[in-house]
């Protein structure tokens, strides 16, 4: 069956230009939304909020209908560290930025739920936790995502128990659905969950554990790596193991299909993503 709907979907770009900059690059290359970081992704520093910029960014999506953005937390971030500076930072950072989502125009933010290295996992469940109930603002409609990850090393949130462990421990802001999960298909696939062969079975998975409600955002990424590899390497879309076919039907999958889609594919330049929406969108519309 034909999948008649509008996708929501756009890529990674950088706002170091402005948010209106950025959704002009959007638009450029037919997207209808994008995925940015809050700061610095190798480190803690966050530019300045420009509320002419924001303000005329806001227009623009108005007016060409965009979607919701995404905010994707810094790689440095890393609530689950058994490093005190690190835990520190994480704290700071995460508390900056549910600040800055208020002014920010959209209500997404994600973030990777950590590696623990040396702590238990019990430890590292009430750290992340610990950090998420302080630093949510009460009454803010911001959406705190937990990534699904790959697994690598000991990495957290590479299984759906683990993420509804961190959303149990969050509490009230769990129930009040401030907070939910944002899919990756690359670290889904790493982390053993067949979304190529059993998509279906794997989206009932999470709905029995968790709640497919509180899947607010997908990463579209193929993956270099074979499935349960438990490693993190995106791949071009239908270039890796996972292939465009398994892409396009987790686009159009009516548990998915009217939620925002982000490409963090490896592409030197935006018109690569462009090239990529294009392919998605031919694919699904035959399915």
């Amino acid at each position: 069956m034909q999948c008649e709907r509008i996708m929501v979907i756009g890529p990674h770009i950088s706002i170091s230009g402005g948010y209106k900059k950025a959704v002009e690059e959007a638009l450029a290359i037919g997207a209808n939304t994008f995925q940015a970081f809050s700061r610095n992704p190798r480190g803690g520093s966050a530019a300045a909020l420009n509320i002419d910029d924001i303000k005329a960014a806001e227009v623009l999506m108005e007016l060409n209908s965009f979607g919701p953005l995404l905010i994707h937390a810094p790689y440095t971030l890393n609530m689950a560290s058994a490093k005190p500076e690190s835990y520190k930072f994480a704290k700071e950072c995460f508390e900056d930025d549910m600040k800055r989502m208020v002014t920010i125009p959209t209500d997404l933010y994600v973030f990777h739920p950590g590696s623990r290295t040396t702590i238990s996992y019990d430890q590292a469940i009430e750290q992340i936790a610990g950090i998420l109930r302080d630093g949510m603002i009460e009454g803010s409609t911001t959406k705190v995502l937990l990534e699904t990850m790959s697994g690598k090393g000991s990495e957290m949130g590479k299984t759906f128990e683990e993420l509804k462990d961190i959303l149990d421990a969050v509490g009230d802001f769990h129930s009040k659905d401030n907070i939910g999960v944002c899919i990756d298909t690359c670290h889904l696939y790493c982390a053993g969950y067949d979304i190529v062969n059993d998509l279906d079975g794997v989206l009932e998975k999470f709905d029995n554990i968790i709640g497919i409600d509180k899947i607010k955002a997908v990463h579209l990424n193929d993956t270099m790596n074979p499935f349960a590899s438990y490693k993190d390497r995106h791949a071009k879309i239908g270039e890796g193991d996972i292939g465009l076919d398994a892409i396009a039907r987790v686009v159009a999958h009516e548990c998915l299909r009217d939620k925002p889609f982000f490409l963090e594919t490896p592409h030197d330049e935006l018109v690569g993503y462009g090239n990529e929406i294009k392919l998605i969108d031919q694919r699904v519309k035959t399915l």
